[in-house]
């Protein structure tokens, strides 16, 4: 196979022999006669593993084991522990965020707003705070003495006017709320406390939190102690003008006793995620120097504890990574990135030769195969993630079981991954064990527009028959700068099971295939994704087991502006379902809680200056053109792509005498999956949607 990894885009498509291999990979087990499909009240039996924490021995994990709570509909999270070889596991408490100690001997953790420590011995446990904000971000001291944390340091909101008073007894109206910052809203919270998040460090036999971090000026990610536990190095924008210069931040440097802060950095651009050497002479972190574009590689980088030496580690790995890790004797640092759609851990020396350890991390996201998951290193380099497969939600793993060989350098990729992990947890094997899922197939394609290479998967149904013609549901993923991949999917699964095939893809502009390809959406969004995406449904077609009359498109967020856009531009599918939608983009980049993140980096200027760029790629200039039924499903709390956005689309349909209609969710964010009940009746509004304008096959 070609190296496809040195210029940052794809040369050429796997051979049929590496396709055929990944096929076999991807399939399912061959299902025993009593089981049945995925169902939608399935959704509430899955569980997956997140945040594994190994201890420093390397001998058991704490990792929060996510289950779905059926009578609150609500996701459960809880503390469970297992031994390194899958003995042990039980359950601890519930909580989030677990942190050894150096020593082994405690766990940290976060629950009801509070940090509590828990004594592994005897599994005592004690609330350290008594916070009014809840805490982020736990570290430990290097001598076990310590934690540092975040939190919100609250302030007055600002007035004009002081309320009038109201008559003892009265009910008035809630007084007047001022607006002037840079940021109000966040999407799935609401409007924002006033106030700025600060680092602070407690003693671990009980005090009283001291503030470490001071100014007006947003202090939310972990910081990373110096070894003799005298410093933290955190990562902030602390530039005076931060609110102009809101793409930015630095690397800095706080003395734990007196508070001072020196910065460390001073490019443009994100520097972020320090971690110290054990030795306490170097420090780790990713980011690169903004150039404002669409998409930036964010590379592995080391620096002196001074800010000197300065040095880029994974120069020649085109593909953003993070989380980097020291491991225990300095001998490298231990990171994550995503390649092709797949999760990987690796290791690289100071030298940047890089070793890929594990593939297949993942499975946090059980709704559609986005990526996330993360790991964790013991002090002898045994490490613990989640991973996840099309058919295995996400489990946790451990690795090393043996030799590694395979480097990953300039000069190529391995072919085949090491085997060195092992599954220690099998939350989901007794739903698995009896229900018949889709298989899922890699394809590759090329761009009709330029003969790019573009991935993707294919879900076929549980009763798939290859001579039969099946209907088409084209899905597309949202960011658009991000990346679907070979993992778990449950809203895949129900579409499949509802007797479509499923087609969905890595366009360009999606991660994981190196940065020239991430940035070909730069001032053109949508742009030839387009090409790419109906390139993609072509080349299913020619499997010869699709029915042409049975076309249908549907995604969220960017996939939901894609799918009004497609509809602008072709009437090929009966029927289309966008969700969450950007219809118009001026009025997205100046109402939505991300406002901020669009302007020169994706369009090209600020909307009144250049408002004919904002409008040339909104799906609301081809509104004329659409033909096909199109629905709209958002929630009514989305903040990101508000749901004025969906109703612009819904009017302009009604007033042309579209088959439309707008699918509500009540309390909804723009994660329609944070409930699994809004999951569930998302999928079967799409799919009964789809259904409405489903009609027979043609005789093959």
């Amino acid at each position: 196979m070609k190296n496809r990894h040195a210029s940052g885009l794809p040369a050429t498509a796997p051979s049929l022999a590496a396709t055929a291999l990944a096929a076999t990979l991807l399939a399912p087990s061959a299902p025993a006669a009593a089981q049945s499909r995925f169902e939608p009240m399935d959704v509430f039996q899955l569980e997956y593993a997140a945040d594994p924490q190994i201890s420093p021995d390397g001998s058991q994990i704490v990792y929060v084991r996510t289950s779905m709570d059926i009578m609150r509909d609500r996701k459960r999270a809880e503390l469970w522990i297992v031994n390194a070889d899958g003995t042990g596991h039980r359950r601890l408490d519930a909580g989030s965020s677990p942190r050894w100690s150096p020593d082994g001997t405690r766990i940290a953790y976060t629950a009801d707003g509070q940090i509590h420590l828990r004594w592994m011995d005897t599994g005592e446990t004690a609330t350290l705070t008594q916070l009014t904000e809840s805490p982020s971000g736990l570290r430990w001291s290097p001598d076990g003495r310590h934690l540092a944390f975040n939190k919100l340091v609250p302030y007055a909101p600002p007035t004009l006017a002081a309320p009038p008073k109201a008559p003892p007894g009265a009910e008035w109206a809630d007084p007047p709320i001022m607006e002037d910052r840079f940021k109000s809203t966040q999407d799935g919270v609401g409007y924002l406390d006033f106030g700025y998040s600060h680092i602070f460090v407690i003693p671990v036999d009980g005090g009283t939190p001291t503030q470490v971090t001071s100014g007006d000026f947003h202090h939310s990610s972990a910081a990373a102690w110096s070894p003799d536990g005298t410093r933290l190095v955190f990562s902030s924008n602390r530039n005076p003008d931060w609110v102009h210069d809101y793409r930015n931040s630095e690397l800095y440097i706080a003395s734990v006793l007196t508070g001072e802060i020196r910065a460390l950095t001073d490019r443009p651009g994100p520097d972020a995620s320090p971690a110290v050497s054990p030795d306490g002479r170097r420090i780790a972190f990713v980011g690169y120097e903004d150039r404002v574009r669409t998409y930036q590689v964010s590379r592995l980088q080391v620096m002196n504890l001074d800010g000197s030496g300065h040095r880029v580690i994974t120069a020649d790995l085109d593909r953003s990574i993070s989380n980097p890790v020291w491991a225990a004797d300095g001998s490298g640092i231990y990171f994550q990135y995503d390649d092709e759609g797949n999760g990987k851990v690796a290791k690289a020396t100071l030298d940047g030769d890089i070793t890929v350890l594990a593939a297949n991390l993942g499975g946090t996201s059980y709704g559609r195969p986005y990526g996330g998951g993360s790991f964790s290193v013991a002090n002898d380099g045994t490490f613990a993630l989640n991973q996840t497969r099309p058919d295995m939600p996400g489990e946790l793993a451990v690795g090393p079981t043996g030799p590694v060989e395979q480097q990953y350098s300039e000069s190529g990729r391995p072919e085949a991954m090491p085997q060195i992990t092992r599954t220690v947890t099998r939350l989901n094997a007794d739903l698995m064990a009896n229900r018949t899922l889709g298989e899922v197939e890699e394809i590759w394609w090329e761009s009709s527009f330029d003969g790019l290479p573009i991935q993707g998967w294919i879900v076929k149904p549980p009763d798939f028959d290859a001579t039969r013609r099946h209907p088409l549901i084209l899905e597309i993923h949202g960011g658009p700068i991000s990346n679907y991949g070979d993992r778990f999917s449950a809203e895949m699964q129900l579409m499949a099971s509802a007797g479509y095939v499923v087609l969905y893809a890595n366009p360009r502009g999606s991660t994981s295939y190196g940065e020239a390809f991430g940035d070909l959406l730069y001032h053109n969004y949508p742009g030839q994704d387009y090409d790419d995406l109906i390139s993609g449904v072509d080349a299913v077609i020619e499997r010869g087991y699709i029915d042409e009359n049975n076309l249908f498109v549907t995604g969220g967020s960017a996939g939901g502006i894609m799918t009004a856009w497609i509809v602008g531009k072709t009437n090929r599918f009966r029927a289309a379902v966008a969700q969450k939608p950007v219809i118009n983009w001026i009025s997205k980049t100046l109402t939505a809680d991300n406002w901020y993140g669009y302007y020169f980096s994706r369009y090209d200027g600020l909307p009144w200056e250049n408002p004919d760029a904002y409008w040339e790629f909104s799906p609301l200039s081809l509104v004329g053109n659409v033909e096909t039924p199109t629905m709209i499903i958002t929630g009514e709390e989305d903040l990101r792509t508000p749901l004025s956005e969906s109703y612009q689309m819904y009017h302009a349909l009604k007033m042309r005498g579209i088959d439309t209609a707008v699918i509500r969710l009540p309390g909804a964010s723009h994660d329609m999956s944070r409930r699994p009940s809004q999951l569930m009746a998302k999928i079967a509004n799409i799919v009964a949607w789809f259904d409405r304008y489903r009609v027979e096959p043609a005789a093959s």
